[in-house]
């Protein structure tokens, strides 16, 4: 009796292990440097629009909902970014804006948010899905406020920048 418990919690052990493994090779994992993968999401008014219609800009690709609260105290300072530097001219990249990924469930709550944050970019994109959002699984995205910044061609340069990191970033690729 006692083989067939020590073997049952061998055979788990392996099984869980394994499936552990399994999970950790499937992760998406987005290195600076790395292309940004293609992503198309929907806008409040139901437009879509890909993440590559920004090409030539710099883009900071935000994920954020209006029921995390340190997405909501980081809205600010994403704000100011973007009101320095929407005009600049950057190595490769005309202009700065942002593509901002909701995780949110409710429509009401994430518009609601984009207005009290005073979210001014155009770029608001959501499925409504939470963190079963597409874009989330396309960019590994796990816990919340993540964000990536993507050249003008395209190239993740940094990400997770929070606090004052994200326009110390940006000073670095001004023209």
């Amino acid at each position: 009796m006692k083989k067939k418990i020590i073997l049952s919690a061998v055979g788990l052990a392996i099984v869980t292990f394994l499936g552990a493994a399994i999970w950790y090779l499937n992760r998406v994992h987005l290195n600076i440097g790395d292309k940004a993968p293609e992503i198309t999401e929907q806008t409040i008014d139901g437009k879509d629009i890909k993440l590559s219609s920004l090409k030539g800009k710099m883009v900071l690709v935000d994920f954020w909902a209006s029921w995390c609260g340190p997405c909501r105290r980081e809205n600010p300072t994403v704000v100011a970014a973007y009101n320095t530097f929407k005009n600049q001219k950057f190595k490769n990249a005309s202009g700065f804006t942002v593509y901002s990924v909701s995780l949110d469930n409710s429509k009401e709550r994430w518009a609601k948010a984009i207005n009290q944050d005073s979210l001014i970019w155009e770029n608001h994109v959501s499925e409504l899905n939470g963190f079963d959002s597409k874009s989330a699984g396309t960019f590994g995205v796990r816990s919340i406020p993540a964000n990536f910044l993507i050249d003008g061609d395209g190239v993740i340069v940094a990400k997770n920048l929070r606090g004052p990191a994200l326009e110390s970033a940006l000073k670095r690729f001004v023209k």
